[in-house]
């Protein structure tokens, strides 16, 4: 009986001490969890604040992220170049626009530049107020090939011959003023899938020896002019629709007198005729004082004080300048033009800069070669 209650007691004694011992230990872990948290901070507040101070990096990486996105996107942007289109415009002439187009590869540039003249291609979104292209819709460039004398074969798909016979000139025109802005093709020949044409193929235009800009573009015939004394000669007029001002190629027939150059000049300060939807930039009393002077691709051109637009500034208007240099730059041999006028050393620009060197065709259009 002794030996009982020994037992019990010693066993309660034990487990009394082991519970205590647990105790210690649980209070001990919630101890040190206590010193690692703010003071009156609960569990869900820890977690918050653990969140909050890894958010910053977070932050950082983020940024870093997308500062290379930009530059990845930066790098990704397509590079362009400045091309020259005929197109048609809102009185139906065929006239230049420069546009910003995707830059290719040397060997692609003619092709691009055809099928920017697709109605309905890629130059939809790009196209001016009052423009449209001119190629017949679906059109595809098959191929081009360039010879040596400068004669760039054009093979085109056969939906071109899908346009009225009032626009077969227009198409042509377009066409071959387009790819002889560059400087190594000089005419054009027309394939249609893969066989050669030896004229147009609904309105019957010849263009067996090629097509050239000799063969004009938006050709004017002036009633009172001699042609047996004249010489076809494309002169640039200025145009305007809405906010749009560009210049429209004539090919008219001009009366050649002693200098072929002054006559030239002559016909672009008396104006164009009534029939054209163009202006007229050139002040009335304004005369060539001295024969026009052609040197080395240089022509030099004298004048009086009426070319002017300001006479105390000496400056000429743009209008006159470009007017000028795209119509004698169209001359064979010319590659720049010198204005100068009596009593002054020097004529400036309407921004006051001096026209220091003779003024080239590049000044105001993009030029280069295939």
């Amino acid at each position: 009986m002794k030996r009982s209650s020994i037992w019990i007691f010693t066993c309660l004694i034990s487990l009394t001490l082991l519970l205590l011992s647990g105790c210690g230990v649980f209070q001990g872990e919630q101890t040190l969890e206590e010193i690692d948290a703010p003071e009156n901070a609960s569990l869900d507040n820890v977690e918050e604040l653990e969140t909050s101070e890894t958010e910053p990096e977070e932050s950082e990486e983020t940024d870093e992220m997308d500062s290379e996105q930009e530059e990845s996107d930066s790098v990704e942007e397509v590079e362009t170049v400045e091309r020259q289109l005929y197109l048609l415009d809102s009185n139906g002439m065929v006239a230049p626009q420069t546009l910003e187009l995707p830059k290719e590869d040397s060997k692609a540039v003619a092709t691009q530049a055809l099928e920017y003249l697709v109605k309905g291609g890629p130059v939809t979104e790009l196209l001016p107020d009052g423009f449209e292209a001119v190629i017949p819709s679906g059109t595809e460039i098959i191929g081009l090939n360039i010879k040596e004398d400068g004669t760039l074969i054009v093979d085109v798909s056969k939906e071109f011959a899908e346009y009225r016979p009032e626009d077969e000139k227009k198409i042509i025109q377009a066409m071959t003023f387009t790819l002889t802005q560059f400087e190594n093709v000089e005419k054009i020949n027309l394939w249609i899938n893969g066989h050669e044409q030896t004229e147009m193929p609904v309105n019957g235009t010849p263009i067996s020896e090629g097509y050239s800009r000799a063969n004009g573009i938006n050709i004017h015939q002036a009633g009172s002019v001699d042609l047996m004394d004249s010489k076809a000669v494309t002169l640039y007029y200025p145009a305007q629709h809405n906010d749009t001002f560009y210049y429209v190629p004539v090919t008219q027939h001009v009366e050649v007198e002693d200098n072929e150059y002054q006559s030239i000049v002559q016909a672009l300060m008396e104006g164009p005729s009534l029939e054209l939807d163009v202006l007229n930039v050139f002040n009335t009393g304004i005369n060539v004082t001295e024969e026009p002077e052609y040197k080395d691709g240089t022509l030099t051109l004298n004048f009086n004080e009426n070319i002017l637009d300001n006479v105390e500034k000496g400056s000429i208007s743009d209008e006159v300048m470009e007017t000028l240099v795209l119509t004698l730059t169209e001359q064979p041999g010319v590659e720049a033009v010198n204005v100068k006028v009596e009593n002054l050393e020097e004529v400036f620009n309407e921004d006051g800069v001096p026209y220091s060197e003779p003024v080239t065709r590049d000044m105001f259009v993009p030029t280069g070669s295939l």
